[in-house]
């Protein structure tokens, strides 16, 4: 059983944060801007704030960050409001605010924000000096000079956090096995690996377990060796640490509109159709075969988390099935039950799980944990993992681009899965808008392998 990092409560840090800055923003508007102080006005700014703060990455302050860029994102998002508040108005040409007012507004509001964020970065890094607070249990694998420097680092700047748990920096071929079994067996918030002596396999399977296990890892790069411009590259002083980039639907932002967005459409799905259709078909599979409306089912969601899947059932019930997907000419679908999955009515119960937050509309297909293990064995390990850090979807790339239904050879996996990758990197509304859009289309045109 894997020993999970401690969770504390630093996590509320941040909501903490935007929403004093929120109250501070509003309490300055009604001080200052006093005659646009509605509630419209209040709705706008604070969406304008949120909006900028999530472009200029505002809140996207960590323990490694430095003060000039922390000052660097302040000025940002002094000139967003700036702009915010002169197009607003702008367009309502309220005469009675002057530019004085609005320069007044913005100055006192922004250097209050922005002494509270020092004011917090600073208390912060005291507590973990005085009361040992406020820290990130770190496990150091590998032998460089990078490794060595990086363990001194942490040791030095006892401010950020950084507690090592141990470090396995020896001059020895198994340093990343013994480091592997040590972070089984122990509480590890995050790991810094070397990456110029391990075999690819080896960093594969430990990418796989901090992934699978919430566990933050970094690689930390020999200069000389390894050309670091293809990650993202955060400077410890001077030493580089190598991370995979946040992907758009990593983003906090992204994640809550999408959410919102998963909502909406599933309440207008369950309330406009399954309301009406869940009956009609209850009684339809009923009349044709013995057995339940719904075939439930588990299936593994973000960070390969278990939940139970819904669907309408469209196979005869039979005592053993050890054989899930369903192939061409397979006599255990219904007579109705061939119209629904070829149509994907069967899969309308899923709304259910979008509203749940199991998942979303539109992502990578969700896989019945047993294939899960076989096919992680095909492909790229990393791949495969990055796929499962999103909300699994009804809809996906891979789907609306024919890689749906029975996976018949390894090229059906590995293209999902690429197509999968695909999307999280490359992910936007406007594409979401799209593959629902395939869909649609598709049910009307069919697919091959609909069936």
């Amino acid at each position: 059983m894997p020993i999970k990092p401690k969770k504390g409560f630093s996590f509320l840090i941040r909501p903490i944060m935007v929403g004093v800055d929120l109250i501070t923003l509003c309490l300055g508007a009604y001080y200052f801007l006093h005659a646009s102080s509605s509630y419209l006005y209040f709705g706008y700014l604070i969406s304008g704030w949120l909006v900028g703060a999530s472009i200029v990455r505002f809140y996207e302050v960590y323990r490694f960050t430095t003060i000039v860029k922390i000052l660097g994102y302040c000025i940002k998002q002094t000139l967003i409001i700036f702009l915010l508040v002169f197009a607003y108005l702008g367009i309502v040409k309220l005469d009675q605010i002057s530019a004085l007012e609005v320069v007044e507004f913005v100055t006192v509001t922004m250097a209050i924000i922005s002494i509270n964020k020092f004011l917090v970065y600073a208390a912060l890094r005291k507590y973990r000096l005085l009361f040992n607070g406020n820290n990130r249990t770190v496990l150091v694998i590998g032998n460089s000079k990078q490794t060595r420097e990086l363990i001194n680092f942490f040791s030095r700047k006892r401010n950020l956090g950084y507690q090592i748990s141990n470090s396995f920096v020896e001059d020895q071929p198994d340093n990343l096995d013994k480091g592997f079994e040590y972070l089984k067996n122990n509480r590890i918030d995050e790991v810094y690996c070397a990456v110029n002596e391990n075999g690819n396999d080896n960093v594969n399977d430990l990418v796989n377990y901090c992934e699978s296990n919430g566990i933050v890892l970094k690689f930390v790069p020999d200069v000389e060796r390894i050309p670091v411009t293809h990650l993202q590259t955060d400077y410890y002083d001077y030493i580089p640490v190598l991370s995979v980039p946040k992907m758009p639907l990593h983003f906090q932002a992204n994640i809550i509109l999408k959410r919102l967005i998963d909502i909406v459409f599933a309440l207008l799905v369950i309330v406009g159709i399954l309301s009406w259709l869940t009956p009609i078909l209850f009684i339809i599979i009923k009349l044709e075969s013995k057995g339940p409306l719904f075939f439930v089912h588990k299936r593994n969601g973000v960070n390969y988390g278990e939940f139970w899947c819904y669907k309408f059932r469209s196979l005869k019930v039979q005592p053993s099935n050890d054989k899930l997907h369903v192939s061409k000419e397979d006599n255990r679908v219904t007579k109705i039950g061939r119209f629904l999955r070829k149509t994907s009515i069967d899969e309308l119960p899923q709304f259910v799980n979008v509203l749940l937050g199991d998942m979303s509309i539109v992502g990578p297909r969700p896989h019945i944990p047993r294939y899960t293990n076989a096919y992680a064995k095909k492909i790229d390990k990393f791949q495969f993992v990055f796929r499962h850090s999103v909300r699994p979807g009804i809809t996906g790339l891979a789907q609306v681009r024919g890689y749906r239904g029975e996976v018949q050879s390894d090229a059906d996996i590995i293209g999902r899965v690429r197509h999968d990758v695909f999307y999280i990197e490359n992910w936007s509304l406007l594409m979401d808008f799209k593959i629902i859009f395939d869909t649609f289309i598709l049910l009307f045109k069919g697919q091959e392998k609909a069936y």
